[in-house]
């Protein structure tokens, strides 16, 4: 895979991790970024000259180009990031903040919006400044990149170090009278090689006004640290070079070749032009360290940001899946205590069961008109004990499962037996009469013995017999057969039909209650969806940074 496929798919991955960190924009790291990505397509190769005020970046500028294109003075003067680059003619574009765009001939202008204020302020309303000038070494796509001084304010120096990040080869400045600073060594760790910025070259200037001895003292010095930085430029070229600024500034308006050699001017272009010939046509390699060196700090970012939504969504789903086992097993205990229960009123409301059970007790209530209080105080008791041994397993899982409870489970008792019973005859014989003894209860329904018509709506069981056809009948005892089997008749009836509604009532409240104890996993809550979702794209995004940062890595060898 080319470089500029490989830096493309880079790019697309970075800021989609720059979109899922949701960084401020304002931020430096989103800045840095978005620099390096947007400057990876830049066909031009930027050379940055940087260093502290007053040390004769500017100068050094003018000096390369042979004219004195910037401005310079004894006081910090540079107030902007100026770009030059090849133009037919001398002119300047500034491009203003509100969009307005000032085009000059020459670089007047520039002493207007492109140096600092009384205040040593840049100022606020510059968007951008740019410097066309007709010079062969910048005709091959070439541009140079005047920065405003540091060490002096934080806004200059905040613009500097964004500006390095977007430059493809950096000169730095440095001052013979006074050797590298600490600050400028900290600058070097912190806005350079850190940054994965190491195609970088020192140029040292005002050498030319120490004394002899002084010089190669200092030179040698610089000589050491400039060697103790790994820069990355093309063999048997150096990274350091005096350049006496201003004497070269002045040989070059002069014509004076000879000065110009002297004040090490045209040993230093030597070196920009192999350096050119080499980077220019691999400015991948310039550029990709740069994004790797951001792009670690993204990954960190990322993985900071995963491993707490990934503990609170292991934390949620462990929650989560103990209370469904803890679900579960409710509804194995309910289930079968439910169909225990649901069993045992089954089998107690069998017609065979009442009928053994309570018959004959309930006969002998209903002969001596007690079956009103039989009911109510034995044969009701029972049956709310059955119905609410089923009634509470239903309300623990609507309770347990959050579910609404269904209708309740409703046992209606049929109306109390009645029944009417012959006329004891006066004549052994025959039983000439009838009768009617009711054992009335005033429900609404008749039941009748085997001898009687039955009556709908409150009539009586009504025995009618006929005096000729009853005329066997004339003992006491055949009489008391017959009404305790007339009593036996109706509280059979009575049983039956609580027995077949009863169970028709169980079988309908049985169908909603399956439904209500057969417990469903409900779906992942939102918020754990998000959360989990969120992880997901986290690490995808880690994912692919890793392959891409795998990928630059192996095409930079």
């Amino acid at each position: 895979m080319k470089q500029h496929e490989i830096g493309s798919s880079f790019v697309d991955c970075l800021k989609s991790a720059l979109g899922l960190l949701e960084l401020d924009p304002k931020s430096q790291l989103y800045q840095d970024v978005t620099s390096v990505c947007n400057h990876l397509a830049n066909p031009g190769f930027r050379i940055a000259v940087f260093g502290p005020f007053n040390y004769g970046k500017s100068t050094l500028i003018n000096a390369i180009l042979g004219n004195r294109a910037l401005p310079i003075d004894i006081i910090p003067t540079t107030g902007a990031a100026i770009y030059v680059k090849y133009g037919n003619e001398l002119r300047t574009k500034i491009a203003m903040l509100d969009g307005r765009e000032i085009n000059e001939s020459g670089t007047e202008i520039l002493k207007k919006f492109a140096i600092l204020d009384g205040d040593r302020r840049m100022r606020d309303d510059v968007a951008g400044v740019q410097v066309f000038c007709p010079h062969p070494f910048l005709q091959n796509n070439v541009e140079l990149l005047d920065l405003p001084g540091t060490n002096d304010r934080e806004e200059q120096d905040n613009l500097v170090r964004d500006k390095l990040l977007t430059a493809d080869l950096i000169v730095q400045v440095l001052d013979g009278r006074q050797l590298m600073t600490l600050g400028e060594r900290e600058k070097l760790r912190d806005w350079l090689s850190d940054r994965g910025i190491i195609t970088v070259i020192f140029v040292v200037n005002f050498v030319n006004l120490l004394e002899p001895e002084d010089q190669k003292e200092v030179y040698k010095r610089l000589r050491f640290v400039a060697e103790s930085f790994r820069a990355d430029l093309p063999q048997n070229i150096s990274n350091l070079y005096r350049v006496d600024a201003l004497p070269a500034l002045r040989s070059r308006l002069k014509g004076d070749v000879a000065a110009a050699q002297s004040s090490g001017l045209a040993s230093f272009e030597s070196a920009l032009q192999s350096i050119l010939a080499v980077k220019q046509e691999k400015m991948g390699d310039i550029r990709l360290p740069r994004m790797v060196a951001l792009a670690s700090q993204v990954k960190q970012l990322l993985q900071a940001k995963v491993q707490p939504i990934a503990a609170e969504v292991e934390t949620a789903e462990n929650k989560r899946n103990a209370k469904i086992q803890i679900q579960q097993k409710a509804e194995k205990l309910i289930q079968q205590g439910f169909a225990a229960s649901v069993t045992e009123l089954r089998d107690w409301l069998n017609e065979q069961t009442l009928l053994y059970r309570y018959q004959s007790e309930a006969s002998a209530a209903l002969q001596h008109n007690q079956f009103s209080t039989w009911e109510r105080d034995f044969f009701k008791p029972k049956v709310v004990q059955l119905q609410q041994g089923i009634v509470k397993w239903v309300i623990q899982a609507c309770e347990f499962f959050n579910y609404p409870q269904p209708e309740e489970l409703s046992i209606f008792f049929p109306t109390h037996p009645q029944v009417n019973l012959p006329n004891k005859s006066t004549d052994s014989d025959s039983l000439s009469d009838t009768a009617s003894v009711g054992v009335a209860t005033g429900l609404g329904w008749v039941l009748g013995g085997p001898v009687g018509a039955a009556f709908v709506g409150g009539a009586a069981y009504l025995l009618n017999k006929n005096v000729k056809q009853d005329k066997q009948v004339s003992s006491e005892e055949s009489y008391r057969d017959r009404a305790t089997q007339i009593y036996a008749d109706a509280v059979k009836e009575y049983l039956t039909r609580f027995s077949s509604e009863a169970l028709s009532a169980l079988r309908q409240y049985e169908e909603k209650a399956v439904k209500v104890i057969n417990f469903k996993v409900t779906e992942t809550p939102l918020e754990i969806t998000r959360k989990r979702d969120r992880l997901n794209l986290l690490n995808t995004c880690l994912e692919n940074l890793d392959r891409e940062l795998e990928s630059v890595r192996s095409s930079l060898g």
